[in-house]
């Protein structure tokens, strides 16, 4: 797979860009290089001095990445890792500090829309959904292997989805008789459950049930708050760490682990006096979540649920 079109648009490219707050000579990661669309912009502000470290775990990725992002090669760094791994990532590379960090979370534009992969409803392919090729763990394994009980869990947490319940019970049924195996496949158990009325209006009947399949099966949530504590310990006083967000699980995750590494002091708040010592790591730029401008929006529909936030170091 030499030649792979990874088309992929760079969400709130513009924004993102700017609240990095890019220095020539800085080190920078992106966590989720993707296509590189927001890479070759942080590539292209730096000087022969300036660093970039793009990790991704999509191999496709980063081999689309390294085509499109060769003229900077002499300054970035490819690395085949999840994210929230971000301080042996830069162990491993003999870097201390960082002067920013950028997450594009979720899925891409090109795992969606690439069928083999498994992650669309649209398209009937093997259940897979692994952002990582290699990773032990897919979508086939979750659907046929985990009980009910975890099923109707992982549907209702991950996904919001109320049908949970009977969307579970479905999938046990039917996978008594004869493994899930296919997108289709499981798209059918989950209409067969729901009210036709429903069916008839508004977003695709699948859509929560896939999304929180792929969450449980890329483990998405449980990285978040490894990654931001991480790059909050590595980032250079007045670095930034910018994230953009697509549904709001991963809104609140980012919102909340912000909030906890600005707080500072964890006494009760009947103390007296503090007695923890804890200080305010970060200053959260963006009270409330930046979004896409209305020109974005009309070219990408992909952008609408995105929100991006940002913090700088203290």
């Amino acid at each position: 797979m030499e030649n792979i079109k990874f088309s992929h648009y760079s969400v709130m490219l513009n924004e993102c860009i700017e609240a990095l707050n890019i220095k020539p000579d800085g080190i920078y990661v992106d966590g989720t290089t993707g296509g590189g669309g927001h890479s070759y912009e942080i590539a292209s502000r730096l000087g022969k001095d300036g660093k970039l470290i793009c990790i991704d775990r999509d191999d496709d990725a980063l081999r689309a990445a390294s085509a499109r992002l060769f003229a900077f090669s002499d300054k970035i760094t490819f690395v085949k890792n999840n994210f929230s791994n971000v301080c042996s990532v830069l162990d491993e590379l003999g870097i201390e500090k960082i002067d920013g960090m950028l997450l594009d979370l979720g899925v891409s534009s090109y795992q969606l829309d690439t069928p083999e992969r498994g992650f669309s409803y649209n398209s009937n392919a093997p259940l897979d959904m692994r952002m990582d090729k290699d990773a032990p763990l897919s979508a086939y394994e979750v659907v046929n292997d985990y009980d009910e009980a975890s099923l109707r869990r992982i549907l209702f947490d991950y996904g919001e989805e109320s049908f949970a319940p009977k969307i579970a019970a479905a999938i046990v049924a039917a996978r008594a008789e004869k493994p899930v195996e296919t997108t289709f496949e499981l798209t059918d158990i989950i209409k067969s459950v729901m009210p036709k009325k429903l069916l008839a209006v508004g977003h695709h009947p699948a859509k929560k049930s896939f999304q929180a399949i792929r969450i449980e099966v890329n483990s998405e949530l449980s990285s978040i708050a490894p990654a931001i504590e991480g790059a909050v310990e590595r980032l250079n006083k007045g670095g930034r760490l910018a994230i953009i967000t697509f549904h709001s699980l991963e809104d609140r995750c980012v919102k909340q682990t912000y909030q906890k590494c600005a707080q500072g002091c964890t006494c009760p708040p009947d103390f007296p006096v503090c007695i923890c010592g804890g200080k305010p790591k970060i200053s959260i730029i963006t009270k409330k979540p930046m979004l896409p401008s209305k020109e974005e929006l009309e070219e990408n529909h992909r952008s609408h649920s995105a929100k991006l936030r940002v913090a700088e170091k203290l």
